[in-house]
């Protein structure tokens, strides 16, 4: 039985994909675990390629598509697909994106924080640039100093651990539909819940923000292309 139930969210970005399985599939972890892909409707090229890639190295491929008639982003539906994998086996949830990159060691660090900490709901590792530089979507953290720190800010999926405990008292079937997304909204429930959230300075992955959604990196090259897609064609609901 799998302690530990690892889970990538993949639309496309195949390239920015491999690095993120392979690192995965390199971590040296203690603990059992599990890895799946969920594929959020990729195009018919990419999917063979991740099917090819499961074979390599041996992780199970979700096709949306075969679940579902609803369009890209189906998060809402991975989670609760995840959620009742972890709760039928008293696993840990860790959600990682497939813009992330982690190292040989990240995986097992997280475990163990969370492991270590009675109360604890999320724990998630601090994302950096090339140059070792905190990034998006954790610059709130640029000045705090490298170790773990406890806090009531927003938790980013781009690598995060939730605990049996926070999975048991959060129903993923309740979230709001209509929303895209939902690391806000979670990582505050975990604290309104009793639950302390972890943010791990001392732990970083690198990530290339929105590498999974290419088009969300508008908001930084063409902020009013990106704000007019946004409200004119509801994407990136929060």
């Amino acid at each position: 039985m799998a302690l530990l139930h690892i889970i990538t969210p993949v639309k496309d970005s195949i390239d920015s994909t491999r690095l993120t399985i392979a690192a995965v599939s390199g971590s040296a972890l203690d603990i059992p675990y599990s890895y799946r892909i969920f594929n959020d409707y990729s195009s018919e090229e990419n999917t063979a390629i991740l099917q090819q890639l499961s074979q390599e190295y041996a992780f199970e491929l979700v096709n949306l598509k075969e679940l579902t008639d609803h369009p890209s982003p189906n998060y809402r539906l991975t989670l609760q697909l995840a959620q009742e994998r972890a709760l039928a086996e008293e696993a840990y949830l860790l959600l990682i994106e497939s813009d992330v990159v982690v190292k040989p060691d990240t995986l097992q660090k997280m475990y163990q924080c969370a492991h270590s900490q009675e109360k604890a709901g999320m724990v998630a590792a601090v994302t950096v640039d090339e140059n070792g530089d905190i990034n998006f979507p954790y610059l709130y953290a640029q000045k705090w100093s490298r170790r773990t720190h406890k806090t009531n800010k927003r938790l980013s999926f781009c690598c995060t651990l939730l605990t049996p405990a926070f999975l048991k008292a959060i129903d993923f079937h309740e979230l709001d539909p209509k929303k895209n997304w939902y690391d806000v909204f979670i990582s505050h429930q975990s604290c309104a819940l009793g639950f302390d959230n972890f943010l791990m300075c001392d732990n970083t992955v690198l990530h290339k923000p929105h590498g999974s959604r290419p088009w969300k990196q508008l908001k930084y090259t063409h902020p009013l292309k990106y704000y007019w897609l946004k409200f004119t064609k509801g994407l990136d609901k929060i």
